[in-house]
């Protein structure tokens, strides 16, 4: 896989991508770089929902959204909900904002944006997931980390299963601090359901106060060759959805 991202070449391969496996689109809003799309797949299973591609200079979530379908992940019987590219501003022109310069993933307050507003709108039409899991990069770590909310104020027991699933490509971010959070263990920040700063919701912190019971936000090395950011987060996405079914 090339390091460089081919957006005009993603929206036409996932829609037939996601088309193939049985997922029906709904358009949430219209933008000079493209349309922003949640795709869903009604099942028996848990509710889950995937999101990717809200910051526009991390491709590798929405690459991973993608081989998975590839790869014919989406085969279990959980109701799926995916939206694969939040910010096509940003990720045709490679830059974290959209195209008037907002962070769309710090916009679920205020709702800012027609991005976030038309997404947030999608979101309250729907039943809260079961498991949220959302994809990301970081351009200061080395390592892989991620995010766990968990309005049992338990931990689900999962971060492990996703830290060993990623450990071909990376080791976990060490602590003991990760992101400016205190590190619950390498690779692992336990967050509570309140957002960072009072008035800067994240699409995580949206969803947790909509009562969605368990979240993780995954961060991959953007320093780190293209194709090893796709696949751990993709196998980590696989790692998360395990066992959901005994474990609500």
């Amino acid at each position: 896989m090339s390091d460089a991202f081919d957006w005009p070449s993603y929206l036409p391969d996932f829609h037939h991508a996601a088309t193939r496996a049985g997922f029906s689109p709904t358009l949430l809003h219209e933008t000079a770089s493209g349309p922003i799309h949640a795709w869903e797949r009604p099942g028996t299973g848990p509710r889950v929902y995937l999101s990717a591609g809200i910051h526009g200079d991390e491709p590798a979530g929405p690459l991973a959204l993608l081989a998975l379908f590839r790869e014919s992940f989406f085969t279990a019987p959980a109701h799926w909900l995916i939206c694969p590219a939040l910010n096509p501003d940003g990720l045709a022109n490679h830059l974290r904002e959209n195209a008037t310069g907002h962070d769309l993933n710090r916009d679920y307050l205020a709702l800012e944006t027609p991005e976030a507003r038309a997404h947030a709108r999608w979101l309250d039409s729907q039943s809260p997931p079961d498991l949220f899991v959302s994809l990301h990069e970081d351009w200061e770590s080395s390592g892989f980390y991620l995010y766990e909310i968990n309005l049992d104020n338990r931990s689900s027991g999962h971060a492990s299963r996703i830290l060993e699933a990623v450990a071909p490509w990376f080791k976990p971010e060490p602590g003991p601090e990760i992101d400016g959070h205190l590190a619950t263990a390498p690779g692992w920040i336990y967050h509570p359901a309140e957002p960072d700063l009072p008035s800067s919701w994240p699409e995580a912190i949206y969803l947790a106060k909509k009562g969605c019971p368990l979240s993780f936000t995954f961060e991959s090395p953007s320093s780190s060759p293209l194709s090893h950011r796709v696949a751990a987060l993709s196998r980590a996405v696989r790692a998360a959805c395990e066992g959901l079914d005994a474990s609500r």
